[in-house]
Parts: structure tokens; C-alpha cells; sequence
């Protein structure tokens, strides 16, 4: 790629980038939300056909007017947001537009399914091909997105944040396909804000910072502090601690929650959870995928209604929270670890999204304050950080890392006792980390209490006053922060049976 530029509204995005990328290679594009990578990757894709530049491809100059031409030339790419179509199965969805016929008219459904069994093996996915996408986790439909990649046979595979709602099982099993791919000759483009995987899976890493591309270096020259400071133009500060971790009273009690499963009542997704939080700290939950950390969030938050039982106490007083409305009205709020599906309405503005909870607030005589809903937009753009042409700029153009940052300010907006996070930096560069990071640490010294689900352990240790593992649904352990290390975390949450298979 050479000298690529792209626009949008007369606003150029991309400023004359240079790529490159070798047959065989792991060849990682950085940088922060916003700078440009998605913009390049869908050029290359075909997504963006009106730009500027050259695209050769075995040195031969290519003009990639669709997606479809894209794939005919060997390009596939995995997207950082799921794009799966939730009534369809698992196979309908890996295939979807280049379904198998027989006959060559009739979709040949046992042929496709066996097709798609294939590649889910070799992911070492369990999953029945023929099942509907919309019921699996999230992160095992970050496995089927992969799986549909994978299943292009391409030549030049882009891997946009594959990583982002995977276990360390399923980044192993990942890294291995990877590895054999480039062993065929294929190269691989992967966008990550997980350094340690830059490290561990690329040979060279380009940096792009605003639109351009900054520097190309060979991963094993270089390191975390160079990508960093080219990243955001600065060097960061290691920051290990909480500037407050003064607690006060105990803020919310929670005894005997339990969970039942849909439909089997002898089946418990969550059973005997007990804990409490004081205001001003933040109490982390930790857990392998499917130990129960979303569902004890989404409890709390009254998702899912009377399936839950047991006894939770807002500042001492017993409440009932069956419904989201019941759990706003208790001053909790819940930000959810999938900004597509449940974070946001895309196609609606900054200022519409952010307003969405907080409707009660912005009236006049009964009537929607443009001007109160656009001030309080600005105001949280300017607090957030958030890179935006206007607050009237829809947010489905906007960045992951941008994006997650309109879902803090808009439930922020509520002014939250108690706040529940599920994965809040999930996809998120590292800058804008920082940015979170250092929010949550102003809002618990302000008294908020936060309850924090996160996959990524350093995350945890470095926030958190506690950190709660969960393990099969039930409390393992809570570790204090002087007690807690990665080792001894990943120990409580491995099931027993496990554990002497593990050492």
C-alpha cells in the first residue's frame, strides 16, 4: 500500500500511508483508537474504494471497487466488531453470500455444516455448527468470526482485535492456527492493543498515530516504551497504583445471590455469592469465560429479573431489583462489555446516545432541552476525551475506544453510587486506557463504589482494592491488593478438578 489517503465530509483521515506486508509474515499495525488502522485495513478490504493511492498485491497494481473483489484477491479480514447475524447458525454465518450448492441451485446445508466442522476443530471449538450465533458468548462468537476469516482461505488475512473477549486458552489455540497460516504462506495483518501478543506473534510492528504512519520497526529491535511513546507522541508514566483508596461505609451488601438457569430450575448459573463494597473503592471480579461474571453484574442490574434470589442492601436498606428501571432508581449503573449489541443505538448521534438514560433530567415544561442535551454532550466530550467532529456525529463513525468512552459518560451522566463495569477497557488502545483508568480512580474518590469484571489480570491488580474470583458460578476467594497476584488468581479460578491436571 502506497501513499493511501482517504476522506470522509471533505476531512482527510488518512494522510499518504506506506504499508507492507511479506508472504509468510505477522506483520502488526498499532496505535490508538482513532488514528487511522480500521480506516486502512477497510481500504485494503474493499470497504473504501474512493481513495488515493496504490494497492499491489504480488506486485501487481490491484483496484478493489467491493468487498468481493477483495476476496477474489485473496484478502480476508476478521472485523474488531462482530459482524454476525445472531437468527443465523454458526455455518450460515461462516458462509454467508458463498454457500455450498448442489446441484447449483439448492443450498447444500450438510456440506456447509461439514465445512464449517472443519475449521471449528481446527480452533478446537466445541460448538455444534448447526447452532444459532446469537446464543453463544461473546467471546465464543469471536471464535465464529475467526472461523468465517479463517474459512476465506486468503492469502493476506486481516485480524482486527481477534483477541479482545478470548480466554488465554483460546489466544493459544489462535496463535497456533496463526503460525501454521503464515507457514503456508500466507501473510497476516494483526491490529492489537495487547502489546505482549505484538511481542509474542509478529515479526515486524508499523505505528500509525493521526492518520499516518509513523514508524516500521522489526518487533525484536525494539519495546513496549518505544511503541508507546510513537503511539501517543509522549512517553506514559507506569502507573501501578490508585491515587485514593480511602474507603468509607459499606455502600452495597449482597447475601446469597443466586441465578437460576432458563428453563432448569435444578440448574444454578450463580449460587451463594456474598460480598459487600464500601464507597470509594473498587472491588474487582475475576474468573475464567463462563465462571459467571457477567451474569452477577447483569443480576445486580435487575436484567434478569425473578430468576435471581437472595438479599441485596443499598446503604443498609433492603431493596428489590428486578428491572434496570429499579436498579437506576437505586443509583446503580451497569456498563456492558459488548458496545454494539447492549452499549449503544447505532445510527443516533453522541449527544442522542448520551442523553438516552438521563432523558428526566434534560426537560423544560415537559419538553426535550436541545440546548441542556447538547451542553451536557459537550461537556462530556470535553471530560472524556472524546475525538469527535461534533456532538451531532453519529457513533457508529466513531473509534472503539471513543465509542466506549460515550457509554461512560452517558451512564455517568446518571450520577451512579454504585457503578458496574464488565470489561471497560475491552478493545481499547492504551491511551485511552489511561484515560479510564484514571476517571475510575476520580469517581472512587469521589465515593463512587465500583464493581469491576475484567479479563486482563494486570488491569485488576493494578486498580482494584480487592478482587473477587469467581470459579463454577460461586465465590472462590477475595483476595486483598497485597495478597493478590496473577498466580495465585488464576489458581482460585480454575476449577478443582483441574487444578493438579494444570501444575
Amino acid at each position: 500500500m502506497q501513499s493511501i489517503r482517504k476522506s470522509f465530509d471533505g476531512v482527510e483521515i488518512l494522510h499518504g500511508v506506506d504499508f507492507d506486508l511479506h508472504a509468510g509474515e505477522v506483520h502488526a499495525l498499532i496505535g490508538e483508537n482513532g488514528a487511522g488502522k480500521s480506516t486502512l485495513v477497510k481500504v485494503l478490504a474493499g470497504i473504501f474504494p474512493d481513495h488515493e493511492g496504490i494497492i499491489r498485491v504480488e506486485g501487481n497494481e490491484i483496484k478493489l471497487h467491493s468487498p468481493r473483489a477483495a476476496v477474489d484477491a485473496g484478502i480476508g479480514i476478521m472485523y474488531q466488531e462482530l459482524n454476525l447475524l445472531n437468527e443465523l447458525s454458526v455455518a450460515e454465518n461462516m458462509y454467508l453470500g458463498r454457500e455450498p450448492r448442489s446441484a447449483g441451485m439448492m443450498v447444500d446445508f450438510k456440506e456447509m455444516n461439514r465445512r464449517a466442522r472443519v475449521i471449528l476443530e481446527r480452533l478446537r471449538l466445541d460448538i455444534d455448527p448447526a447452532q444459532p450465533v446469537g446464543s453463544l458468548r461473546i467471546g465464543l462468537q469471536q471464535m465464529v468470526e475467526i472461523a468465517k476469516a479463517l474459512s476465506l482461505n486468503a492469502k493476506i488475512l486481516i485480524m482486527d482485535e481477534p483477541t479482545s473477549a478470548l480466554t488465554n486458552k483460546e489466544v493459544g489455540h489462535l496463535f497456533a492456527v496463526v503460525k501454521k497460516l503464515c507457514g503456508e504462506g500466507a501473510g497476516i495483518i494483526y491490529i492489537s492493543h495487547h502489546l505482549d501478543e505484538i511481542f509474542s506473534i509478529a515479526a515486524r510492528t508499523t505505528v500509525m498515530r493521526d492518520g499516518s504512519s509513523i514508524a516500521t520497526r522489526l518487533v525484536g529491535g525494539t519495546d513496549q516504551n518505544e511503541l508507546i511513546k510513537l503511539m501517543v507522541g509522549r512517553p506514559l508514566v507506569a502507573w501501578n497504583v490508585r491515587t485514593s483508596n480511602t474507603k468509607g461505609k459499606k455502600v452495597l451488601q449482597v447475601s446469597n445471590l443466586g441465578l437460576q438457569q432458563p428453563d432448569k430450575k435444578n440448574h444454578d448459573m450463580l449460587a451463594d455469592i456474598s460480598f459487600d463494597i464500601a464507597e470509594g473503592e473498587i472491588l474487582g471480579i475475576a474468573g475464567l469465560l463462563g465462571s459467571g461474571r457477567t451474569e452477577l453484574l447483569e443480576s445486580l442490574f435487575g436484567v434478569h429479573g425473578a430468576r435471581c434470589g437472595g438479599s441485596v442492601a443499598i446503604e443498609e436498606k433492603q431493596v428489590s431489583i428486578r428491572t434496570p428501571i429499579e436498579a437506576m432508581r437505586n443509583g446503580v449503573a451497569l456498563i456492558t462489555e459488548d458496545r454494539k449489541r447492549s452499549g449503544l443505538i447505532m445510527g443516533m448521534s453522541i449527544r442522542d446516545n448520551m442523553s438516552l438514560v438521563s432523558l428526566a433530567d434534560i426537560l423544560t415544561w415537559g419538553m426535550l432541552s436541545n440546548a441542556l442535551q447538547r451542553r451536557r454532550a459537550l461537556d462530556a466530550i470535553e471530560k472524556m476525551f472524546i475525538r469527535c467532529r461534533s456532538e451531532d456525529q453519529d457513533v457508529a463513525t466513531l473509534s472503539g475506544g471513543n465509542q466506549q468512552k460515550v457509554i461512560v459518560g452517558k451512564w455517568l451522566s446518571t450520577k451512579p453510587r454504585i457503578l458496574l463495569l464488565d470489561e471497560p477497557t475491552r478493545g481499547i488502545d492504551v491511551g485511552a486506557k489511561w484515560d479510564i483508568y484514571r476517571l475510575l480512580d476520580r469517581l472512587a474518590a469521589s465515593g463512587c463504589a465500583i464493581l469491576m469484571a475484567s479479563s486482563e489480570l494486570p488491569e485488576l491488580l493494578n486498580l482494584c482494592d480487592r478482587i473477587m474470583v469467581l470459579r463454577q458460578g460461586r465465590v472462590a476467594t477475595i483476595f486483598s491488593r497485597k495478597d493478590a497476584s496473577q498466580e495465585k488468581i488464576l489458581q482460585a479460578a480454575t476449577p478443582v478438578a483441574l487444578q493438579g491436571v494444570l501444575a
